[in-house]
């Protein structure tokens, strides 16, 4: 590699690095806690505290009240609202059930209720002003909604490309050395170098995961929005022209569940978007059902009910982007082999913190240092050192 080519790879990997790293510090920090959302959530507000375990709540066990009863109690429980989302848990009576002023509400504006399907209590709701709530707010859109989301994506891709600069100008740096070498006998950024070296190596395809699930992340309301305009906008073709169904003309959900069972039998319902929110038409109930396998049971496929009716639309599977968006998602926060993952994603994150403090120690002494001494280092296989 020519001086000029790593010339150009080192100050890729410096500005990169720099103009994200602040904001993946905080990523960092407020992911720990929610790395574990679901065990904090056990030990703080009991959500999984519930009568008949093993039976779900998105089931038609006996015993299970109707869900036209569980929506009268959520409303009765927010006068003057309507009907968002409803949510099952497919291992317990427990479902949430989200309520807005409009259909189409801004997530602030959301109540989400929880209930005990099998006795219709409710048994609390969820705390917006929680500190689990704020920290996923800060982690996703530093409670700027979309521009935050898009911004925090953006850092993510320069995260990523950081990544990818670190790793060219590895190579070069490394091949008079053996891998794993930490120069302890020498100076104060040396020994951190070789940390900032070895770190970044050991933890490189979880960072490459983890930003790439990011970027997607950040992208979720963009493809909604895309799905609606496109795929959903075509299972609704014969509703064009027609007005939207209004929320003192729903039909029974029970009803439309029963119709969406029979369209696709054997899996499980995961949750139902009523009319006029992201997640549905105008018209219709979308009730999007899931797997029966811990990597399929990410993957979707929503079925439209008339919401007036009760008639059966049409069912597909969520397309491609949407399957990306619906896999990204646990893995970005290691949600899918129980806690001994998230206890190696937890411990990943550490690395990263010290990744990215290491690699802002250095810049600050880089800056004492020239880019052509620097350049040198890199080109030599660490043989000359910048003077401190």
């Amino acid at each position: 590699m020519t001086r000029s080519t790593i010339r150009t790879w080192f100050l890729i990997h410096k500005w990169t690095s720099i103009m994200c790293t602040a904001f993946l510090l905080m990523l960092c920090v407020t992911g720990l806690p929610l790395i574990f959302h679901d065990e904090i959530d056990l030990l703080t507000e009991g959500r999984s505290s519930f009568g008949m375990p093993g039976v779900g709540s998105s089931g038609e066990a006996p015993g299970l009240r109707p869900l036209d009863e569980m929506l009268a109690r959520a409303l009765a429980a927010r006068p003057g609202e309507v009907p968002v989302f409803m949510a099952f848990d497919n291992d317990q009576p427990s479902m949430t059930i989200t309520t807005a002023p409009r259909p189409d509400s801004p997530a602030e504006d959301m109540t989400i209720q929880l209930f005990d399907r099998s006795t219709g209590a409710r048994t609390g709701a969820v705390d917006e002003d929680g500190v689990m709530h704020v920290l996923l707010q800060l982690h996703t859109d530093m409670f700027l909604g979309l521009p935050g989301m898009l911004f925090l994506g953006l850092m993510g891709l320069l995260f990523v490309i950081a990544i990818v600069s670190g790793v060219v100008l590895y190579a070069p740096f490394m091949r008079k050395l053996d891998f794993g070498t930490l120069r302890t006998s020498r100076s104060r950024r040396v020994k951190w170098l070789d940390y900032h070296n070895l770190l970044g190596v050991v933890a490189l395809a979880w960072m490459t995961v983890v930003g790439a699930t990011g970027v997607i992340n950040a992208l979720a309301t963009p493809i909604f929005q895309y799905w609606q305009r496109t795929e959903l906008a075509e299972m609704t073709n014969a509703y064009a022209g027609k007005g939207a169904v209004t929320p003192d003309r729903y039909g029974s959900i029970d009803k439309a569940m029963a119709a969406a069972r029979k369209a696709i039998p054997g899996n499980n319902p995961q949750f139902i978007a009523f009319p006029g929110g992201a997640f549905s038409s105008k018209h219709h109930y979308a009730v999007f059902f899931q797997g029966d396998t811990p990597l399929t049971e990410r993957l979707l496929t929503s079925a439209l009910i008339d919401a007036e009716t009760g008639a059966f639309t049409d069912a597909r599977p969520m397309p491609w982007y949407t399957k990306a968006l619906a896999l990204s998602q646990p893995l970005h926060f290691g949600d899918y082999g129980g806690l001994p993952l998230k206890i190696l994603w937890a411990i990943l994150t550490l690395f990263t913190i010290i990744i990215l403090g290491s690699g802002l120690y250095l810049w600050l002494g880089k800056r004492r240092s020239g880019t052509d001494a620097l350049v040198r280092e890199v080109e030599s296989g660490g043989d000359v050192v910048p003077a401190e």
